[in-house]
């Protein structure tokens, strides 16, 4: 009784061992990764990595600059005014500590006035970051139509059905083998056309 206890035994373990070796296999091929050599093996995807885009694309590297060129303008604009208005403030406050005003509504004059400056630079920095805002939308906008354009030209013959975007601020595309990414094709297409 022992030995045939001892048999079932070991070969049950033999029957288990089997199929967890035959179950490690099927997993080890579901998860294998098909290796895409040819267009025919491709699926009809791809993606483009906007900051490959944005960072060679020759009209946005250029967009770029100027927008930082005028954020600058604008910085120095707002703070020579800014310090003219502090150097003015501190002016009031050494003449008022000396009583060197003729009068109390004159001293009261001079500080509306220095309000209303402050009041007028902070409504035109305001109004310069708007304007700075609204010229980056616009900027962004026709970078936008830009790349959509190259990548319906891209795909004129429809050899892809969907095309996905990806950037460092926005993962959409976690893992893909290679062929898939078609950022530099767009690129090329971008770059020649401003030629």
């Amino acid at each position: 009784m022992r030995k045939i206890t001892l048999f079932s035994t070991t070969l049950l373990l033999a029957i288990l061992f089997a199929a967890c070796d035959k179950k490690q296999t099927v997993q080890n091929e579901v998860l294998a990764v098909p290796e895409c050599t040819t267009p025919e093996s491709k699926l009809p995807i791809a993606f483009v990595n906007l900051d490959t885009i944005l960072s060679n694309y020759t009209v946005a590297k250029e967009a770029n600059e100027q927008l930082i060129k005028k954020q600058e303008e604008v910085r120095l604009n707002i703070n020579e005014k800014a310090q003219k208005w502090q150097a003015e403030v501190a002016e009031f406050n050494r003449k008022l500590e000396n009583n060197a005003f003729l009068s109390r509504e004159r001293a009261e004059q001079e500080a509306q006035r220095l309000q209303k400056k402050e009041s007028d630079l902070q409504a035109l920095e305001q109004k310069l970051t708007q304007e700075l805002m609204d010229e980056t939308q616009k900027i962004n906008a026709q970078l936008r139509e830009d790349i959509n354009n190259a990548i319906r030209t891209f795909n004129s013959d429809g050899r892809y059905h969907l095309i996905l975007t990806t950037s460092a601020m926005q993962e959409n595309v976690l893992f893909s083998v290679d062929g898939y990414d078609i950022s530099n094709s767009i690129l090329e297409l971008l770059n020649n056309k401003e030629k």
